[in-house]
């Protein structure tokens, strides 16, 4: 044997056991990543068929008009109260105008009726004493008529001079019960004064109703963010005419957190309990591990909240396994979260372990 073939017998070895080591450790590494990932699996239920939830609200117009400005940009992060979109409210503001012009003047009739009551008040006092004096003077009267009528009798009078004092009685009686009747009728204007003011007073609270109305109206035209938020995608233009109940945007509501939607198989279920705390990863983010806890599961599977709910009774029934809905609230802070958006797809990690009792 030459020196060549000695050569070509060590390399062969070499290049053998090389082999042989590095498939020895590729096996090793199988195997023990194989044995990690079945206790895991034995472990945990796991699902991919999740995703990142929260609140998208629309922005809605209360009033009829024409927009005036756009105070917002897509994807624009608001806070509460920030100003989204004005509405032009110059017929708006008109009508509160009128409104407040007619409360104007039905607050100058109840001064007006307050100073009829106060003249009719002060009329009833002056027939009130002159029905004191035709009252004096009518008793006066009588008391003539009776010494005048015993002087007829006994004919120490004449009948001119009887038919004098009747005449001045009648008078008399006459003038009183005129200052009665004026004194009655001022009371009535009085009692009419005070009706019309009952009826004034439900109608200055109409009115009021009317102007708070058109102040609330004339308030709708500012359309500002309901919560802290970001905006969607806009679709209106300045000057474009909107209706009322017409949808101008939508806004993800920040302030009421966010959660994971995770459809696990009927089979995966059977362990998991409220309040259970689950490890999400998320595609967008690999390597970042986001805590949940569970706040409730289902109620029904999700086909049977479908449009069309499946119907075994069809005859062209085929057994899969269903998927039920667990909805998992995420914890941490907003500033934490606030990378996830909507829509994101993760994976669930649940433990087997039963519910400690």
């Amino acid at each position: 044997m030459n020196q060549t073939d000695t050569t070509t017998n060590r390399t062969d070895r070499l290049i053998s056991g090389t082999t042989t080591i590095v498939a020895s450790v590729v096996v090793i590494g199988l195997a023990i990543w194989g044995v990690k990932s079945l206790l895991y699996l034995w472990k945990n239920e796991e699902t991919n068929d999740a995703q990142v939830d929260e609140y998208i609200n629309p922005v809605v117009t209360r009033v009829t008009g024409y927009v005036e400005e756009i105070r917002y940009e897509e994807n624009q992060e608001v806070k509460k109260g920030d100003t989204l979109v004005i509405i032009d409210n110059n017929e708006y503001t008109a009508q509160q105008q009128e409104a407040s012009a007619a409360l104007q003047n039905a607050l100058a009739q109840v001064g007006v009726l307050s100073s009829n009551i106060n003249t009719s008040s002060q009329t009833a006092k002056v027939y009130q004493s002159q029905i004191a004096a035709a009252r004096a003077k009518l008793t006066n009267q009588e008391q003539e008529y009776e010494r005048y009528k015993k002087l007829y009798d006994a004919e120490s009078a004449t009948r001119q001079q009887l038919d004098r004092v009747v005449a001045s009685l009648d008078v008399a009686r006459s003038e009183y019960n005129t200052a009665v009747s004026a004194y009655d009728a001022a009371l009535a204007k009085i009692n009419d004064a005070r009706v019309q003011q009952s009826t004034l007073d439900a109608e200055i609270k109409r009115r009021e109703a009317v102007v708070a109305k058109s102040d609330l109206t004339v308030s709708y035209t500012v359309i500002t963010a309901p919560y802290n938020g970001k905006m969607g995608r806009r679709t209106i233009q300045p000057g474009q005419l909107v209706q009322a109940g017409q949808t101008l945007a939508y806004i993800v509501d920040w302030e009421a957190g966010k959660w994971i939607v995770a459809n696990f198989k009927e089979t995966q279920i059977r362990h998991m309990y409220q309040g259970e705390i689950t490890n999400i990863t998320v595609d967008a983010f690999p390597g970042r591990v986001y805590k949940g806890k569970i706040e409730s599961l289902s109620g029904a599977t999700g086909s049977r909240f479908s449009l069309l709910p499946p119907d075994n009774a069809t005859g062209n029934f085929v057994k899969i396994a269903q998927r039920i809905p667990v909805r998992i609230r995420l914890e941490g802070t907003p500033e934490e979260l606030k990378e996830l958006s909507a829509g994101m797809s993760v994976n669930v990690s649940v433990s087997k372990a039963h519910k400690q009792s």
